[in-house]
């Protein structure tokens, strides 16, 4: 025989095959309710595996995510001194003699130290700047890099675009050149960042570190 009948070899009698409605009509429905009952019982069992090996496999997919998760984050939140060098604005040699380099104090609060003085124009308040930025918390762990990116940021100089404390570190820049900004927290994030992946959170008003470079002035290079 073919067809689905054939795959059906330990189906259940029917409740007509079971009993004589008609000569015990009371015992007869007493039965089917008892037969109905088992049915589902071993339906329910039957299906019980199926469930766990569903659990079981979603229980190792979400394991795998984690740990895929955790190792694309690892890659962008690890300290300065742990970073591939060229992904980095000040590499392993930088950062031997970054403290032997001046520090400069502005009136605001800002502090920065030149790591490459720039070669080329110092860009007017209001032109747009294309640079290079690697953003920390002041232990050192990176929330942010263009380099990462492989792009580097467009941003008007000046016109409020980005935080305060990089606004002001970047206006007496020249092009070419690469500072380290100490930014206070009056001139960093008011609201904060919240941690994400790959990123550790930044609280409001809390210091942070930015080295700049400054790449070129779009419109001002070529004169």
């Amino acid at each position: 025989m073919t067809g689905m009948g054939s795959l059906n070899f330990n189906a259940a009698p029917t409740c007509s095959q079971a009993c004589r409605p008609r000569r015990q009509p009371f015992r007869c429905q007493f039965k089917c309710q008892a037969m109905s009952a088992l049915s589902q019982k071993n339906s329910g069992e039957a299906n019980k595996p199926d469930r766990r090996r569903i659990l079981s496999q979603i229980a190792s997919l979400a394991a795998a995510l984690t740990v895929s998760w955790e190792t694309a984050a690892l890659a962008t939140s690890l300290p300065v001194e742990a970073q591939d060098d060229n992904k980095l604005l000040c590499n392993a040699e930088c950062m031997k003699t970054i403290d032997d380099i001046k520090t400069v104090n502005l009136p605001s609060g800002l502090q920065y130290k030149e790591i490459k003085e720039g070669t080329g124009p110092i860009p007017p308040v209001g032109f747009q700047v294309v640079a290079n930025y690697v953003a920390m918390v002041p232990n050192g762990t990176i929330f942010d890099n263009s380099l990462e990116k492989g792009k580097p940021y467009d941003v008007r100089v000046g016109a409020g675009q980005v935080i305060p404390g990089l606004d002001e570190g970047m206006k007496s820049m020249k092009v070419g050149g690469i500072r380290r900004l100490y930014i206070p927290g009056n001139l960093a994030f008011p609201k904060g960042l919240s941690s994400g992946p790959g990123r550790p959170r930044v609280p409001p008003k809390s210091p942070v570190v930015f080295d700049v470079e400054l790449v070129y002035v779009p419109g001002l290079d070529e004169e």
